[in-house]
């Protein structure tokens, strides 16, 4: 197949930009001299000026979480608790099943309304509700849902906020919320499968050819086992396993990039702190929820590097990001034989000393460019004194660290060129770039979504550039990034995506 009469984005810089895109089976066959005499009777693709660039990677997304997601009620967005009560009355659910919302976030109401289980009471009745809130790191419960616990609630690392009498208000925090939820809010694997296969397509038509996710502890590599047995993996998975999980994977001398090219357990998963949104961040002026301090965390990356596992450490908080890199720091010995790929996964909110730590030591930074203007209200609530390194992904970039990015979905949409857009602009709105000094090019907004994350993956010498050899994963858009201005990227459409040779959506010939 020859993919012709358009612009071709390799991402080398050897070989930045093709006239033409040779593809033999699964492969990149050839680039800029390509002829129809380069493969036997091929087929070719008039790309009608459109453009082509390697697949983009989400390097940070909970998929079946996400795809769950899609069918619940959802509360992104509400400008008061008035609305997202109002789009609970409104939700229908089964007898005898639960109400399912996600999206919430109290720091985005006016006027400031803090939710509880009464108001909550008041729309949804006896039927068991559990809305998460955009961070996914706080739940939203009513009566009849509080009553399936019985009171058992209190969980090391968790916060259940209580009223003046000392009763549960309904909002349970970090792993008091995880336990619930994990507990209570049953869903089988039939329902987590149906729905992660729905997710794939919505994925694909967004140009997305893989994901690094971040749902192993609900038993993410069996659904995407399942779904890659019938065919319908038509995208490329790097999966992670809570750092819990260590032993059990040790037990079956399972080693980071167990799978083949399209499934493969890659990281454990570790989490030090909690979120901005539910002001559960550890940081620096003593405030916030440790989950995992210093000390644990160095005795979790010997381990795993004993067993020749990287880490993926969740840190939001300018102390939860140097417990991580302080751990990190003092196992060097341990891990950087090795040549193990840790990463940071959020990097939110960084004292100006440890930003050039990331690179200094060799650790990724997993981020999300769309999380900056998404939170710029909260942080400048919370996080006003240290604005100077919240969401410093230029600042990191020029110290010279690997950025790679991803969503975070659902805490964040799954779309690749909005959080490409996101990265540039520093806004999504019609407010002017937030903390502008931090923007990105779109050149390096683009490295950190198709070609930064394969280094992560081990896949940089398969994916992430269209050259001879690689695989073909590629998406086509409707114009060319880099010969636009930089608020046209909003409008950025996906054309198609193809993925090892093989069009995963709308396959040509297009209008």
């Amino acid at each position: 197949m020859i993919l012709e009469n358009g612009v071709v984005r390799t991402l080398d810089p050897s070989l930045p930009l093709a006239r033409a895109l040779a593809i033999a089976g699964p492969h990149v066959a050839g680039g800029v001299g390509v002829h129809e005499s380069a493969l036997a009777s091929p087929e070719t693709v008039d790309l009608g000026g459109r453009c082509v660039l390697p697949a983009f990677t989400d390097s940070h997304v909970h998929f079946p979480t996400w795809s769950l997601a899609q069918q619940q009620v959802k509360l992104d967005g509400c400008a008061s608790i008035e609305e997202a009560l109002a789009r609970v009355r409104a939700a229908e659910v089964a007898q005898g099943r639960w109400l399912r919302g996600y999206g919430w976030r109290d720091g985005d109401w006016s006027p400031r309304v803090e939710p509880t289980k009464e108001l909550l009471d008041e729309v949804t009745g006896e039927t068991p509700t559990i809305l998460i809130s955009k961070d996914y790191h706080s739940v939203w419960l009513n009566s009849a849902a509080l009553a399936a616990a019985g009171g058992d609630l209190e969980v090391h690392g968790g916060v259940v906020e209580r009223d003046a009498d000392g009763a549960p208000t309904g909002i349970l925090r970090e792993e008091s919320a995880w336990r619930f939820r994990d507990r209570y809010v049953l869903t089988t694997e039939d329902e987590w499968v149906e729905a992660t296969r729905a997710g794939l397509k919505l994925a694909s038509s967004r140009g997305v050819g893989a994901i690094h996710d971040k749902d192993g502890w609900l038993g993410a590599p069996g659904i995407f086992q399942r779904l890659h047995d019938e065919g319908n993996l038509s995208l490329r998975v790097w999966g992670s396993i809570p750092h819990e999980q260590l032993d059990a994977a040790a037990a079956l001398s399972l080693r980071s990039g167990f799978g083949d090219h399209h499934l493969r357990i890659g990281y454990l998963k570790c989490f030090m702190d909690g979120t901005l949104g539910s002001q559960t961040a550890l940081m620096t002026d003593g405030t916030g929820v440790e989950i995992t301090s210093r000390a644990e965390l160095e005795e979790i990356v010997r381990r795993a590097a004993e067993r020749d596992w990287p880490l993926g450490v969740h840190a939001i908080g300018d102390q939860a990001n140097r417990n991580a890199l302080d751990a990190f720091e003092a196992t060097r010995d341990a891990w950087e034989p090795k040549g193990l790929r840790h990463r940071i996964e959020h990097a939110q909110c960084l004292t100006s000393e440890d930003v050039p730590r990331f690179a200094a030591l060799g650790i990724a930074c997993s981020v999300q460019f769309s999380h900056a203007p998404s939170d710029r209200d909260l942080a400048e609530r919370f996080w006003d004194d240290r604005l100077g390194g919240t969401y410093a992904f230029r600042s990191l970039l020029d110290s010279g660290a690997l950025v790679a990015n991803g969503s975070d979905a659902p805490v964040e949409e799954l779309d690749p060129l909005a959080g490409i857009a996101a990265g540039v602009l520093r806004s999504i709105d019609e407010r002017p770039a937030w903390r502008p000094e931090e923007t990105l090019t779109v050149e390096q907004a683009l490295h950190a979504t198709c070609v930064a994350p394969t280094y992560l993956s081990r896949d940089e010498r398969r994916r992430g550039r269209l050259l001879p050899g690689m695989l073909a994963d590629l998406v086509v858009l409707d114009r060319d990034p880099l010969a636009i201005e930089p608020e046209e990227l909003r409008a950025l459409q996906v054309v198609a995506t193809m993925v090892g040779g093989r069009w995963v959506h709308n396959p040509p010939p297009w209008d």
